[in-house]
């Protein structure tokens, strides 16, 4: 054997050596991206930010009152984005602008979630990649301080969410304002394997996260969301997908699948992976964008070994991968959106969306994954990081 080696031609040895460097190479550019890959390109952004996010201490609902508010010290409170005083009746009920927020709207508890949201998945993905555990406790004390500790948990439901002065105290279209704790529910789940979260502590989250969805799949503002028609009703099904999963659901995690082929994807898309729905708004692009973020996100959120949600089907055939051909050219280059422009924040579009990565993995689409990689991932307009509550891929592909 050695005789042979020995005897091998150079030019000969190399060529075969090249050609299956090159097959490997293909192999790889055909899945889209490895996780190797992924977290060397997030490395820096993730660790830069969690170096900031490690030295401050956590904000819940707790510490603003909202005097607007019909609930106590423990329950989140928002107010109608859209809806406006009446120029005609300036005390009385308001009225709706539709793609307009309202800048005079209490805020407090959605800022104090989207930083939750923020620092909690930006922590459990710095200790993802270094194994540090500083980053750790710091997550844990985020999680602690919303949902173990009795002096600052938020109560488990949104009863006061997106309140309308003069109409209603809250509406279950308010649920959607709950997107972020999609990756925090993640992030737990990825603290609690990895032995970072102590038995009560760990109790204690999804005993709140199993009372949470018990409200949001039983509450007649879940029920109202539920059925919405639009996004909203899409992002209720990637809420409870990931709860469910983090607390061991599987009737739950069955229903959001079968949830998803036969009211999601059936009735809200068409055979040329439009949103018609999203199209009528004011903003047609962001909301397009907004809903194949939310139907990516059940996907991944639900692909197991035994289901694979990416190739899920309805009777006539459609599935997500429709959406993605759709709008992914308006993403790669949105001067060919031939739709009226958004009425707001159309130019600071598109940001880094996770949809486009996890499809590219999915599909092994090299395509998706290019394109993912060019758009801004360090957006810091209010509005933009309200819209898109996945932030950290390297929780979700390892």
């Amino acid at each position: 054997m050695l005789t042979r080696t020995r005897n091998l031609c150079p030019a000969r040895s190399l060529t075969a050596l090249f050609i299956l460097s090159l097959a490997i190479s293909a192999q790889v550019s055909a899945q889209g991206m490895t996780a190797a890959e992924l977290r060397s390109l997030e490395r820096d952004r993730v660790l830069l930010a969690a170096e900031k996010y490690v030295t401050q201490s956590p904000v819940t609902v707790t510490a603003t009152r909202a005097t607007r508010s019909a609930g106590g010290t423990h329950d989140y409170y928002s107010e109608g984005t859209y809806w406006w005083p009446n120029p005609k009746n300036p005390d009385g009920p308001y009225i709706r602008k539709d793609g307009l927020k309202n800048p005079e709207n209490f805020v407090a508890h959605e800022e104090a979630l989207r930083r939750l949201a923020i620092h909690t998945a930006g922590l459990t993905a710095a200790f993802t990649l270094t194994s540090e555990t500083r980053y750790a406790k710091k997550a844990v004390e985020h999680l602690r301080a919303w949902f173990v500790s009795d002096s600052t948990r938020m109560n488990p439901n949104l009863l006061y969410a997106q309140a309308i002065k003069g109409i209603v105290t809250g509406r279950g279209i308010g649920i959607i304002d709950a997107i972020h704790l999609i990756e925090v529910a993640k992030s737990a789940m990825i603290l609690e394997k990895a032995g970072q979260l102590t038995e009560s502590e760990r109790d204690a989250i999804h005993s709140w996260f199993r009372s949470f969805l018990e409200w949001l799949t039983t509450h007649p503002y879940g029920i109202d969301e539920r059925g919405n028609g639009n996004n909203h009703s899409i992002w209720w099904g990637a809420q409870v997908a990931m709860y469910a999963t983090l607390v061991g659901d599987e009737r739950q995690k069955e229903f959001c699948r079968t949830f998803y082929r036969d009211s999601l994807l059936g009735p809200q898309m068409t055979q040329e992976g439009t949103f018609p729905k999203e199209l009528e708004r004011t903003r047609p692009y962001s909301y397009s964008l907004f809903t194949l973020e939310g139907m990516a996100t059940i996907c991944e959120v639900l692909t197991d070994d035994n289901v694979n949600m990416w190739d899920m089907a309805t009777s006539d055939g459609k599935t997500l991968r429709k959406a993605f051909e759709f709008l992914v050219p308006y993403i790669a280059d949105k001067s060919k959106w031939t739709y009226p422009k958004d009425v707001a924040h159309f130019d600071d579009l598109p940001v880094r969306m996770q949809s486009l990565l996890f499809a590219g993995i999915a599909w092994k689409e090299k395509e998706y994954s290019e394109i993912w990689k060019k758009l801004n991932a360090e957006y810091t307009d209010e509005e933009l990081v309200r819209t898109y509550p996945i932030r950290q891929p390297v929780l979700w592909v390892q």
